[in-house]
């Protein structure tokens, strides 16, 4: 590294504007949140966590108690360093550099190959409401491999593009398609309560000749519930993209924990009603016996009981739901990235901001280099939950260190505790770190050995060991970039001990 190598003290700004006002960033952290996990992971989940049957809500239920506490966490760092790149800010300046860097460098992956699960999925939504229409040529056409690939990379492009353009872009193509997909969303929630489990077994009877297998439900099992749980709570990872937007936000200390407490709260009571209505107008019986083979959809279940052009509706919310992942979750991976380009710890060229658009575009561009490569892989794995389980673990781990950051900042960085706005009584941060820390921990525990327990048919369909591999990559990066950082004459624990450069 050069002179150029610890940009923070150099007095030079880092090129971001401070545009996005409260929507914007709630609709960040809810449109991370809302999307897959709201229309595939419950009925889903009876593929990847076989047995859990009809234990779904109490599961998702359980799954939002370390969320709020790893939100709670999220809110008190941010409201003491709002800044780019939110999570590796706060480890990196609470903790420890390395651990940072490494776990936030896996969690930019998990985050990046999640985008391009997201980008895979939207095609199935978009062959629903074609053969919805009787289109069946065309929806047969649409499960090809090249067709669903290309058409996967077209979404996640043009999404790219509205990233590189500025956050005024990206709000104003971000904040309305929230609300058409709440309001599209809001009609699978009064059709879920309109039917029960006869109105469908009637459907399926007329349009199949198939009944509802007379499945008792199983056992509930502690570890069945607790992997489920664990697989649900990558549904509340949305706040995590808010606090990457720091170095971008207005009123940045208060408006970061309050889209916080939005989005959490928006999404968990939104999920709690959408999967309700789910499971109260299709039999769980039906999502485990068809879960195994064939990808299934919220939408796709109730156009069993709907008219035609209801189903489309809902399909197309599902599809925009969708869709709203990609510009909030570009955001926060090239975010990241930026923050990691700024402390010097990552190729400086990656830290540049575009001139007009004020963005990091060669971050962007990059992360979205590796969503590409999210995209292959869903494909030719044939399972997107590989995607999901990495990006599972990749957030636990994360939001693991952000609970034992708010232990551990008072003590490490006194200067920067000084900030918290949120929680300052340090008794009440002592709460939310140790509850949040053991929570999170056997969230953790559970979901490994979930993973390295399933049979698959090689190594590298297990999440643990590609996030491991990713791990020793990143520590690779970490140990080279940190030793060029000392001989150019950096004095790393000034840099360590102070935040960004705004």
């Amino acid at each position: 590294m050069n002179e150029s190598a610890s940009p923070h003290h150099g007095g030079h700004g880092t090129g971001l504007v401070r545009q996005m006002g409260l929507i914007g960033l709630a609709a960040t952290g809810i449109c991370s949140m809302l999307g897959a996990a709201i229309n595939v992971i419950p009925i889903m989940i009876q593929r990847n966590v076989p047995g859990i049957g009809p234990n779904v809500l109490i599961a998702f239920a359980f799954a939002a108690t370390p969320a709020i506490f790893a939100a709670l966490a999220y809110a008190v760092l941010a409201s003491a360093m709002p800044r780019a790149g939110g999570s590796y800010v706060f480890a990196s300046r609470g903790i420890n550099p390395y651990l940072g860097f490494v776990a936030s460098f896996s969690q930019w992956f998990g985050l990046s190959i999640a985008i391009g699960v997201v980008a895979y999925l939207i095609i199935p939504f978009v062959r629903d409401v074609v053969a919805a229409l009787g289109w069946e040529g065309l929806a047969g056409a649409l499960d090809t491999g090249v067709v669903r690939v290309g058409l996967a990379l077209a979404f996640l492009w043009i999404f790219v593009g509205v990233n590189l353009r500025g956050v005024r872009s990206y709000e104003r193509t971000l904040v309305p398609m929230m609300f058409i997909m709440f309001a599209l969303g809001g009609i699978v929630i009064i059709a879920g309560f309109s039917f029960d489990h006869a109105d469908f077994a009637a459907a399926l009877a007329a349009t199949e000749g198939a009944s509802i297998p007379d499945t008792p439900a199983p056992p509930l099992k502690l570890w069945t519930f607790l992997a489920a749980s664990a697989v649900f709570f990558s549904s509340f990872i949305g706040f995590d993209a808010i606090a990457q937007a720091g170095g971008e936000a207005r009123n940045p200390r208060r408006a970061l924990p309050l889209a916080i407490a939005i989005a959490v709260l928006t999404v968990g009571t939104y999920y709690m009603l959408f999967a309700a209505a789910i499971y109260h107008a299709v039999p769980w019986q039906f999502m485990a016996e068809r879960a195994p083979t064939q990808d299934l959809t919220a939408p796709g279940l109730l156009g069993y009981v709907l008219p035609t052009g209801w189903t489309v509706a809902i399909v197309a919310g599902a599809a925009v739901a969708l869709i709203n992942d990609l510009p909030a979750m570009l955001l926060s991976v090239s975010r990241l990235m930026f923050a990691w380009a700024e402390d010097g710890i990552f190729p400086r060229r990656l830290a540049a901001v575009h001139p007009r658009w004020h963005t990091p575009h060669l971050a962007i561009l990059v992360s979205a280099g590796v969503a590409s490569a999210g995209i292959l892989g869903s494909h030719y794995a044939g399972d997107f939950f590989l995607g999901i389980d990495i990006l599972v673990t990749s957030m636990l781990v994360n939001f693991l260190l952000m609970c034992i950051c708010v232990l551990m900042l008072p003590r490490k960085n006194p200067a920067i505790a000084a900030d918290i706005g949120v929680l300052p009584a340090r008794g009440a941060q002592r709460f939310v770190g140790s509850v949040g820390a053991v929570l999170i921990g056997v969230f953790l525990i559970v979901h490994v050995g979930k993973d390295l327990t399933t049979e698959a048919p090689a190594w590298y369909f297990h999440s643990t060991w590609i996030w491991a591999l990713v791990m020793a990559v990143g520590t690779a990066i970490f140990l080279r970039e940190r030793r060029q950082l000392a001989a150019s004459g950096v004095d790393l624990e000034e840099l360590y001990a102070t935040l960004p450069e705004e």
